[in-house]
Formats: structure tokens, sequence, C-alpha cells
């Protein structure tokens, strides 16, 4: 009798300790706000969109979410594009340390730009890659870039309309939306269809 309620305790012991880490794990999962990168590569990403679409007047990639757009399509149509990204960042960091002393998202504004040129213009050098590789990167990324930036927003990324309100583009409502009646719980082709009006 005694061995075996000291085999339930251990048992419940383990059980409580495994189901602790386990909501301690996913509680970690739910705070990060990117589904692909780390929290330190959504950083680095986040601020070269941000220096290939910086803000004025009106709101830049950064802004506009363009690195959460490239974040959630890498977990799906950019799966190919994983393995450059992951680089990619660890050559941009390396190049910035080497140029400045600093990684990429700790940089000023013009250091930035100054390790974007050097990128794009294949003068990069970085033990991570060949010159050739740095500028396949920035045009890569330029090109992710710019499709958060101008997409449509349903696919992760021009937050709140933001490049098609600074173009003066008129923000088409999305079929199925904003046609939903309250009162009746019906969408407004359903109420057209019903027969029984």
């Amino acid at each position: 009798m005694g061995s075996k309620t000291l085999r339930r305790r251990r048992f419940l012991q383990i059980a409580a300790t495994a189901a602790a880490s386990g909501a301690v794990s996913c509680s970690r999962q739910e705070a990060s706000p990117w589904r692909f990168f780390t929290a330190e590569e959504g950083r680095t990403i986040n601020a070269i969109a941000a220096r290939i679409i910086p803000a004025d007047q009106d709101a830049g990639a950064a802004q506009a979410g363009a690195a959460n757009y490239i974040d959630r399509h890498l977990t799906g149509i950019f799966k190919k594009h994983r393995k450059a990204y992951r680089q990619g960042i660890i050559g941009v960091n390396h190049v910035s340390e080497a140029m400045f002393g600093q990684r990429f998202a700790a940089l000023a504004a013009g250091q930035q730009d100054a390790v974007l040129v050097a990128l794009e213009a294949g003068s990069s050098d970085a033990q991570v890659w060949q010159p050739a590789q740095g500028h396949a990167f920035f045009e890569l990324v330029c090109d992710h870039t710019m499709q958060g930036f101008y997409g449509d927003p349903r696919h992760g990324g021009n937050r709140e309309y933001a490049s098609w309100r600074m173009l003066g583009v008129p923000v088409a409502p999305i079929r199925g939306r904003q046609r939903y009646d309250l009162t009746t719980g019906l969408a407004e082709e359903d109420r057209r269809n019903r027969p029984w009006r």
C-alpha cells in the first residue's frame, strides 16, 4: 500500500512538472508576434524594411507591417526562402558589426543605409556569404517589402491601407465584409435571396 502511494505521488509530481513546463512554453509562443522569425530576426527585418520604405509624413514599411507580411508568408508560400532569410539576417548583422560595431537594428538610420548600400552594390564583406549573395538577399527583402507595403492588407501587410491612402487609391471594401445586417443576422446577399421575400 505504501509503495503504491509513493508511486502515485511520484507520478503526480512528474505530471504536474510536465504540465507546468508545457504552460510556460505555450505562453512563450503566444507572447511572440512572429510566426517564423525569432524576436531578433524580426527586429532586423523590420529595421531593414523601415529603411527600404522609410516613414515621412506618411507611414513607412515598418508601420504598414511589411515585416509581418514577410514573416507570415515564410510559413507558407515563401517557404523556399527560409534558408535565405536565416543566413541573410546573420550576414546583415556581420556586415553591420564589421562596419559599425553593432547589429543592424541597433544602428542609426544613416549607418543602416550605408550597410544596405553595401549589400545592394555587392561590396559587402562577410564570412557568411559572398558579395553576390548579399546583393541577392537585399533584392529579395526589397521585393518582399514592396509586396507587403503595397499589397492587399488581407495578406498581412499594408496595415490600415497605409500605401493606398498615401497614393490616394480608394479603399475598396472586401467582398463579404461591411455588408452584414446586425439587426437580422443575415448578410445582404442572403436577405435578397430569401425565398419568402
